[in-house]
């Protein structure tokens, strides 16, 4: 049975539940965004191993997330457990850490590799893989993005390594809407290569708000970062921690601005994500801290005090600490200077 997230009220002592899950989401770095189209007919079944794309759809990636919406007709999907997991039309397919999977219709087809149905890599245009028996016809938009971010980690498995997205209105259909007409449109145009900014921000858009659908239904679970989102003590002091991660938090400030004890909140947060509320605000400002490096031209100094540092010295020793790198020479090695 589902679980729905306890929603809490929005007062002086606390935040939101959905807080947290917002300011994850938006956080979350995407980057090399591609789409093509899979034209299908009954019967059709073929197997793929992301990984093996990765470095080549996009250079130096050793991971890849992948999203699939079914534009019209219908199939199902499976990774190695072999569970099958149907798609209908409108359907969002994700596979968040890259795993082999088997995509196929009802009618039975011997499988074949997905690289056996394209061109040899590198393309100069993004393929339409075509492929099936001839019979009723299904056509999917397929997206794939790369991410270092935690929530895509496959060591830590936050999501599961498969799920399939019922889109019922809002900002999600929307966007899917709008992927599926775009992709249907240029995907075999030497345009869907290029680095314009419809190409490589639509894909992140749809995965963002796909993500934002499926998680703010997602059932509870025993352990890790969705239990907590779903858990009525640790959603509102993790909305807190994200909002505010400049605080000078205590474990007991933190304990009374949920209205709980500084035992309970220190048990949940060990108990659900193993580790202190204060050490997952130093992996939550570090995790900040990469994102500014990354994407700004900030001074160390100047991310130092935004996350609450008195010092850069103080910054650099906590961030190396957790990235073995200074943070000058992770913004210089990776480019971002």
């Amino acid at each position: 049975m589902t679980a729905k997230p306890r929603v809490i009220a929005e007062t002086p002592g606390n935040v939101p539940t959905g807080d947290a899950l917002s300011s994850a989401l938006d956080h979350l770095r995407l980057d090399g965004a591609l789409f093509f189209r899979s034209e299908l007919t009954d019967p059709f079944e073929f197997e793929s191993s992301p990984l093996a794309l990765a470095d080549a759809l996009v250079p130096g990636a050793t991971r890849l997330i992948l999203f699939h919406i079914v534009a019209s007709g219908s199939c199902w999907v499976a990774v190695d457990d072999g569970v099958r997991h149907r798609a209908d039309e409108g359907d969002v397919i994700v596979l968040p850490y890259g795993d082999h999977y088997v995509l196929g219709s009802e009618g039975t087809s011997e499988c074949v590799p997905i690289l056996s149905l394209l061109d040899p890599l590198p393309w100069a245009v993004m393929p339409v893989l075509r492929h099936g028996g001839g019979g009723r016809r299904t056509e999917i938009v397929c997206g794939y993005l790369h991410s270092t971010d935690p929530l895509f980690d496959p060591t830590l498995r936050a999501l599961p390594p498969l799920f399939v997205v019922r889109l019922t209105g809002g900002p999600a259909t929307r966007w899917v809407t709008a992927s599926i007409e775009y992709a249907m449109t240029n995907a075999a145009s030497p345009s869907n290569l290029s680095p314009d900014v419809i190409v490589k921000r639509l894909p992140e858009l749809v995965l963002r708000e796909v993500l934002r659908a499926h998680l703010a239904s997602a059932p509870a679970v025993d352990h890790g970062w969705l239990a907590a989102l779903h858990d009525p003590v640790l959603a509102p002091a993790l909305a807190l921690l994200h909002r505010h991660p400049e605080r000078r938090w205590t474990v007991a400030q933190l304990a009374r601005s949920v209205s709980t004890s500084r035992s309970a909140l220190d048990a949940h947060f060990r108990a659900v994500l193993g580790r202190s509320p204060i050490r997952y605000l130093t992996a939550w400002r570090m995790h900040l801290a990469v994102e500014l490096l990354a994407t700004t031209t900030l001074a160390v100094a100047a991310i130092a005090r935004r996350l609450g540092y008195d010092s850069e010295e103080a910054f650099s020793r906590a961030f190396k600490r957790e990235q073995g790198r200074s943070p000058s020479h992770w913004r210089t090695s990776t480019g971002r200077t």
